[in-house]
């Protein structure tokens, strides 16, 4: 675990499901780890058994960009300039037609999933232009690559501009020495499973990605060494079809 220790990561989303495996798994892997979320209680809970001194439970809404410099400042106060960024904040309307997703459904979805991964990338970039290193993760979707009517427009309208804002800080911040990656998963299986329109059997959860994975292709790309970019990575479950 020596190549992440000290290393200060912050992982949005990190109550539940993919945010949680990965913010787990970087904390094992020796990291220092900012668990971020809207809910304290969920952070808790993903946390339980680490070692306390390696670890912050931050509640913060990504959307709120006030709030996201607020954590950007508690944790370079605490541990220094953060090294990973790693944006998995997410959520998803129903309905998810064009035609039949509420305004304000539409709103919020955008301002979490897009507009969420700009305010934290906003705020650790100074720090990481000034050690002249860092990455930043986004976990975008499939839905990220071409749109479907399981993610729903909002969603994957989102998830487009996640991968878009991703090449973006590959282009301007290459001179700093900072890398980004989307990571596009097919269907994990994670609480947000439950807003589907439609309910999602035990069977075809079992054969979806399971959060740990998640985190393992998290910590593959975060691995390799500062001259190689990964700007975008597809996993999916072997089931599932892609075309």
């Amino acid at each position: 675990m020596g190549q992440f220790v000290d290393k200060v990561v912050v992982v949005t989303g990190a109550g539940t499901g993919i945010g949680a495996g990965i913010a787990r798994g970087f904390a094992d892997a020796g990291a220092r780890v900012a668990f971020v979320g809207r809910r304290p209680e969920p952070l808790a809970a993903a946390a339980a058994g680490l070692d306390t001194d390696r670890i912050l439970l931050h509640s913060c809404d990504v959307s709120d960009h006030e709030a996201v410099e607020a954590l950007a400042s508690a944790v370079e106060a605490e541990w220094g300039a953060v090294d990973v960024l790693v944006n998995n904040a997410g959520i998803n309307t129903n309905p998810r037609a064009v035609g039949e997703v509420a305004p304000e459904d539409w709103d919020q979805t955008i301002a979490i999933n897009l507009t969420g991964v700009y305010n934290m990338a906003r705020a650790v970039l100074p720090g990481m232009r000034q050690q002249n290193d860092g990455l930043i993760i986004t976990i975008s979707s499939i839905a990220g690559l071409r749109a479907s009517k399981l993610a729903g427009a909002a969603y994957s309208a989102s998830k487009h501009g996640a991968v878009a804002l991703t090449n973006s800080i590959n282009e301007e911040e290459v001179e700093f020495g900072i890398r980004a990656c989307a990571i596009c998963p097919g269907e994990v299986e994670t609480p947000i499973l439950a807003q589907r329109p439609e309910p999602v059997s035990a069977e075809r959860r079992a054969a979806m990605l399971q959060p740990e994975e998640m985190a393992q292709a998290a910590l593959f790309v975060a691995a390799l060494p500062p001259r190689a970019c990964v700007p975008l990575l597809v996993i999916k479950p072997t089931v599932q079809l892609f075309q």
